[in-house]
């Protein structure tokens, strides 16, 4: 069967759910691996016209959640800036200066999801098959991509993302786990400015960053169901609202597009043309998740 056109927004920019998954069998990325996957991910996230929100790097996939801008946003005299030192000690002096067809490509190159998690995925698999003496594929084929609402819709799923090892009970605390967002911030002060605090919410905008960090841990707690003791709370209401958000987390990977109905009907109609089906989809609201819909109503299990 043929499988659908990738749906990017062009004209804005858009926040994206990206998970691959490797090809092979087992929980094959290590430590040693997580740490250079970070490494390509912050290099790449300084050349690419992304904005990184979240990430979690587990053994036999990744989670990444960024805002990619347009590359209108962004000067000639800034592309030139970006090229040369990314690529400062692969190329020779006559090869630095680029010409203006030149700094388009790399304007379109720059802004394309597609092209970013390629690079990402690519450069990790060459490393990957060197440090193991293989060859052949690492990563399976497609990654998967959701587009995702700015405010609740993008904070839930952020929540989702930095909860995975919780859930694989990997760790007690979410910030306990070194390879996710909320691990990178609380243990490396997020190094480098490499993750954004702009979750689109109003409650968020008059907050500095450092009061941005708090105000989330307190949400991730209260959407994990996790105690300042790293226990789950007692209580019928809190283990409930747990539970409906663990039974709706498929929707932050396999819904196609995520947010409030007006967002999600108006993504779709900017790409109806690339579905198989021609009967007209309509937003259908996630139960447990108030004001969220998804593209398409999936079965209730667990992730």
């Amino acid at each position: 069967m043929p499988r659908i056109a990738r749906i990017k927004v062009k004209g804005e920019a858009t926040v994206y759910h990206v998970m691959s998954r490797t090809a092979l069998d087992g929980f094959v990325i290590g430590d040693v691996e997580k740490d250079h996957l970070l490494k390509l991910l912050q290099r790449l996230s300084k050349l690419y016209f992304s904005e990184i929100i979240g990430f979690c790097l587990m053994g036999n996939h990744f989670h990444l959640l960024c805002r990619m801008h347009l590359g209108t946003d962004y000067t000639d005299e800034q592309i030139r800036e970006r090229h040369k030192l990314f690529f400062e000690a692969q190329i020779d002096e006559k090869d630095r200066e680029l010409s203006d067809d030149q700094v388009q490509r790399f304007r379109e190159k720059w802004e394309d999801l597609s092209e970013f998690i390629r690079d990402l995925k690519q450069g990790f698999s060459r490393y990957y098959n060197k440090r193991h003496n293989r060859k052949g594929f690492f990563w399976s084929e497609r990654f998967k991509s959701v587009i995702v609402d700015n405010g609740d819709t993008l904070i839930n799923c952020l929540a989702y993302i930095d909860l995975n090892p919780v859930r694989a009970k990997m760790v007690e605390k979410p910030e306990a786990y070194r390879w996710s967002s909320i691990g990178y911030h609380m243990q490396r002060n997020n190094e480098g400015g490499l993750l954004s605090l702009d979750f689109g919410l109003a409650e968020f905008g008059y907050r500095k960053d450092s009061e941005r960090l708090p105000h989330y841990r307190r949400f991730l707690y209260e959407k994990g169901n996790i105690s300042d003791t790293g226990e789950e709370r007692d209580g019928d209401f809190e283990v409930s609202s747990y539970d409906r958000f663990r039974y709706r987390t498929r929707y932050f990977i396999d819904s196609g597009i995520i947010g409030s109905k007006e967002f999600v009907d108006s993504v779709y109609q900017q790409f109806k043309h690339c579905f198989l089906s021609v009967r007209e989809k309509k937003p259908k609201a996630i139960k447990g998740l108030e004001g969220v819909y998804s593209l398409k109503r999936l079965s209730e299990t667990i992730s």
